[in-house]
């Protein structure tokens, strides 16, 4: 089962960067690579412990829609989503939130299984790993830009 763990400093207080790597809208601006926007269950705010949103986007050409839900919640510190439906086997991601001086280590953790056994594996090898491994780094650079700059309190409120 691949592994992905991406660490980034953010200069910003924890509370914001928690509230801003929930908030749905915000994901949708920062994943906007893939077309990704929320088209069922949660579709805007903030994400909370019990959760559902339906992901749809574009991904390797194909359009794909992924349902994740909210497993656990520990504000600010952690949250913790898994796949419910979708591509892969299944996933899990900590994102995981430790202050540090006058900001914060932001920490993503995620654990897929790949669909269709051996095939799958061959994907992980060829190119899934290191297209989620840009996937997640992207979209951290951006909730780095936004929470070093945003004064926009609806986003973490």
């Amino acid at each position: 089962m691949p592994i992905i763990i991406h660490e980034i400093y953010i200069e910003a207080p924890i509370q914001r960067c928690f509230d801003l790597a929930r908030n749905v809208d915000i994901h949708t601006q920062t994943t906007a690579s893939t077309g990704e926007k929320a088209v069922a269950g949660k579709t805007s705010g903030h994400l909370e412990h019990g959760d559902e949103v339906t992901w749809e986007a574009v991904h390797f050409g194909i359009r794909q829609q992924l349902t994740a839900k909210i497993i656990h919640m520990e504000p600010p510190h952690q949250f913790v989503d898994i796949m419910v439906k979708g591509a892969f086997h299944s996933f899990k991601h900590t994102h995981e939130f430790v202050e540090q001086g006058t900001g914060t280590i932001m920490r993503d953790h995620f654990e897929y299984k790949s669909p269709l056994g051996v095939l799958g594996r061959l994907a992980d090898l060829l190119f899934l790993k290191s297209y989620m491994t840009r996937f997640l780094i992207l979209r951290a650079k951006e909730l780095k830009v936004l929470a070093e700059h945003t004064v926009d309190r609806k986003y973490i409120e």
